[in-house]
């Protein structure tokens, strides 16, 4: 999938163009502000789901939970969750139905929408202390994989933890595990580093969601917890609906970065 040429996009102007029906991974769009998963379930559901976020803190840091039948978020006043993400998944009892740009015509007056952390907030940071963002120098989606590790039931909901994975030269490992780590509220540190197998992922060429990168020599595969996971949880516990962002394809806020960094 191709990378959007976005740079220099405002939150807003990103949000502009997406409701215009531009998609892709929104990695390295409109720098400096935090970036967010979705997950839209009934209100019946919104208990199971908020118990599942606040007992798998890691996958799933709440930002906002929005009111029922809510699209509207303070992390962007203008914004319309309905409309302003570059694509959505649309799930019924757990199976995909649906992958369209904008979700008007799935919307119901029941959903209740949590938006969550995104690793592509600390990217920046990253990047900033001369970290290689590998996917975002080959133009390519976020690799991510569904893991062996377990979360913690809440209600309803279960399912496995997914992870995002991102090369780091040896010699920047330390930092990109210490600047993660000051932002819990995208999923801190890492998880893991190292042999994939640990988390029972056997080839990196083959990513559950978003793209294979190439892994330079010498490379270490880190591994963040990351904000599909819910998705996983649908998948496993199926739900009557659901909307979820597409994997990589974010909503952009106005929030800043430095306000969930905490030191």
């Amino acid at each position: 999938m191709a990378r959007i040429d976005g740079h220099s996009w405002t939150p807003g102007e990103a949000r502009k163009q997406f409701r215009s029906g531009v998609t892709g991974p929104t990695a390295g769009l409109a720098p400096g502000h935090t970036q967010a998963n979705l997950i839209s379930v009934p209100a019946d559901w919104a208990y199971d789901m908020l118990l599942f976020c606040q007992r798998n803190p890691k996958p799933c840091p709440v930002l906002d939970v929005t009111d029922a039948g809510s699209w509207s978020t303070p992390l962007a006043p203008d914004a319309d969750l309905r409309t302003d993400l570059p694509r959505y998944r649309v799930w019924e009892h757990g199976e995909l139905i649906d992958e369209p740009t904008d979700v008007v015509a799935h919307w119901r007056d029941d959903l209740v929408s949590f938006l969550l952390g995104c690793s592509f907030t600390f990217e920046w940071a990253l990047s900033e202390a001369g970290v290689p963002m590998r996917h975002v120098e080959q133009g390519r989606n976020v690799p991510m994989y569904v893991t062996d590790r377990l979360c913690r039931t809440a209600g309803r909901l279960h399912g496995p933890m997914v992870v995002s994975m991102r090369p780091v030269p040896p010699e920047h490992l330390d930092t990109a595990i210490s600047h993660s780590a000051l932002m819990p509220a995208m999923h801190g540190g890492p998880v893991h580093s190292g042999d994939p197998a640990q988390l029972g992922i056997h080839d990196l060429g083959r990513p559950d969601f978003g793209d294979p990168v190439d892994v330079e020599p010498g490379d270490v595969p880190v591994f963040w917890a990351c904000g599909v996971t819910p998705q996983a949880a649908v998948t496993a516990s199926r739900p009557p609906f659901a909307i979820t962002h597409a994997p990589g394809q974010m909503f952009i806020t106005d929030a800043r970065d430095e306000q969930y960094r905490v030191a």
